[in-house]
């Protein structure tokens, strides 16, 4: 009935299901390597990474719906300057850098701000 032998069945039967798991496994790694590829990268863009806008309307934004207040600053360049923003009250912070054409953009952001007191004078 059978034109090949048992064991002869056995072995294309394997090699078929050999063959299926090889082509999944290899799909399942394209995927893989695609998510480690493009998935990072959607997650690295931020709201600090993308927001800027004209310098006056961000301080006021800052104050009024933040309640952030300038702790201090520091010039980063020749048309470069940092700003440390702080929220008393809930301890978020904002780093913003303006620039001399009067854009600022917000470069860093976080929470549960400390304020760390100055080392005694050795004098």
């Amino acid at each position: 009935m059978f034109t090949k032998s048992y064991p002869q069945i056995v072995m294309k039967l394997l090699h078929f299901i050999v063959g299926c798991y090889e082509s999944v496994m290899r799909c399942l790694l394209a995927l893989s390597l695609c998510w480690f590829a493009v998935g990072p990268h959607a997650e690295a863009a931020t709201i600090s990474d993308l927001f800027c806008d004209d310098s006056a309307r961000l301080e006021k934004q800052l104050m009024t719906r933040h309640g952030a207040q300038k702790l201090g600053r520091g010039m980063r360049g020749p048309d470069a300057l940092l700003e440390m923003w702080i929220a008393p009250g809930s301890g978020d912070w904002t780093l913003v850098q303006s620039y001399a054409n009067g854009t600022s953009c917000i470069v860093a952001m976080g929470e549960h701000w400390e304020p760390v007191s100055a080392p005694a004078d050795p004098a």
